[in-house]
């Protein structure tokens, strides 16, 4: 079926119309994608689907969705180098602003759905990210599309250039809600009247479990594991937007780290699980797993493994087993609290932060940066030693944010949507209070 015809399938059907870096490896921003695509086909089955993202291929094949690439340019991008290329890329972002345009237009409602679209936490150009950010919000309001931020998140810029653009995207969309307080205030102190934004959590928390990943409900009273399991989340770490000057110290400086400590872990008997969360990450991975093995050929081949994860289910059926988990990529220590696992954040952004301080393990947080094995280490026995009540905490702080992102789709709908349009009532969602923390 082609687009046009797709697009007029149904008379009278909303179009809706998924935006952003979607279908390109991040398992974070999948993991949002297919919150979004639940919630739509729960509630809203008659709505038309398609995509405006960086992997229209996996949106086609995996979840059934008409998709086309954010950019021109990427249908040319293996065919052509050096000066070709640049030349390529600026004209291309030209023909963007059209295409962007045209194809909001043909909507009723453009969703991005979470993803860090207003942050510059990694390095990244104004004409990238911000650009793209601006022409889909600003083509919204020139033709009367819903543009809708859900759960996005954004954090304070130094650069002139990608704050002005960021701010100015989030004023012209049509809805604005932030999946954290910092968030929210990073875009207030950038200009943005925030007053009727709500914090809801990411989109994420609404996902399935594994059957057997979820924590206790209750006390646990398990005794401790004889050969306790360790997943460790790796990334290709370079830094920020900000870094690009040293980026490689940085990484080396991080990759000897983690090495070290997963060194300690199998000294200490503990086996470890290996994974990434973008597919940037998984020669690191590769990396970890021969040196361990190379500093300990002794060692059961089984007591270190590397797990293959394209998908944020994959990569919860990864950690399901594991007691404690160590990670650095946002939705893998995400994942991990979701699953109630004992965490250990070793953040490259004030995100990390904020999503451990309120799962109740605030305790549990390094920087990236300036990360200390000797302090991971004492940390991580601190951890183990207090499995049991931060498991009984997670699990009662998850199920508040499943039931806070119920609200937040029943928002949504009201907003979004006409109400005769709804399949389920608002009042088989469960009540949450007047204020949205």
């Amino acid at each position: 079926m082609d687009e046009s015809t797709s697009m007029r399938g149904r008379p009278g059907a909303t179009r809706v119309g998924l935006f952003g870096f979607l279908g390109m490896g991040n398992i974070g921003n999948d993991a949002c994608l297919e919150s979004m695509v639940r919630y739509l086909r729960a509630d809203h089955p008659d709505a038309i689907l398609d995509a405006m993202c960086t992997g229209p291929e996996r949106l086609r094949s995996h979840y059934g969705i008409d998709a086309i690439p954010l950019a021109w340019y990427q249908k040319h991008e293996q065919q052509v180098s050096g000066l070709a290329a640049t030349a390529l890329k600026t004209v291309g972002k030209g023909i963007d602003a059209f295409r962007t345009a045209a194809w909001v237009r043909r909507h009723d409602v453009v969703i991005v759905p979470g993803m860090g679209v207003l942050e510059a936490t990694v390095p990244m150009r104004a004409w990238w990210t911000p650009y793209s950010m601006l022409l889909v919000c600003a083509s919204g309001r020139i033709f009367g599309t819903k543009v809708a931020l859900v759960s996005v998140g954004a954090n304070v810029i130094s650069e002139r250039l990608i704050k002005r653009m960021f701010a100015a995207a989030a004023r012209l969309a049509f809805y604005r809600s932030y999946r954290d307080d910092l968030s929210r205030d990073a875009m207030q102190q950038a200009g943005v009247d925030t007053e009727h934004d709500q914090v809801y959590p990411d989109l994420a928390f609404a996902l399935p479990v594994p059957a057997d990943g979820s924590g206790a409900t209750g006390p646990d009273h398990r005794s401790p594991p004889a050969t306790p399991a360790v997943g460790v989340g790796v990334m290709a770490y370079y830094g920020a937007n900000c870094d690009r000057g040293y980026a490689d110290q940085l990484h080396a400086s991080y990759v000897e780290k983690m090495k070290r400590f997963v060194r300690w872990l199998v000294d200490s008997g503990h086996r470890v699980r290996l994974f990434g969360g973008d597919n940037n990450d998984d020669g690191l991975v590769q990396e970890i797993l021969a040196d361990v093995r190379a500093y300990r050929p002794d060692l059961d081949p089984t007591w270190v493994v590397a797990e293959i994860v394209t998908t944020f289910e994959a990569l919860a059926r990864a950690i399901a087993p594991v007691d404690t988990a160590v990670a650095i990529r946002y939705h893998n220590v995400l994942c991990a609290v979701k699953l109630s696992k004992p965490t250990l954040s070793i953040g490259y952004a004030d995100k990390h932060n904020a999503l451990m301080a309120d799962m109740g393990l605030s305790e549990f947080c390094q920087s990236a940066r300036t990360l200390d094995v000797d302090q991971l280490i004492e940390q991580f026995k601190e951890l183990e030693s207090r499995s049991g009540r931060l498991r009984q905490t997670m699990a009662e702080r998850n199920t508040e944010k499943v039931r806070l992102l119920d609200h937040q789709f029943v928002e949504l709908s009201r907003l979004l949507f006409s109400a005769d349009e709804l399949v389920r009532p608002a009042a088989e969602h469960k009540p949450v209070d007047e204020t949205v923390h």
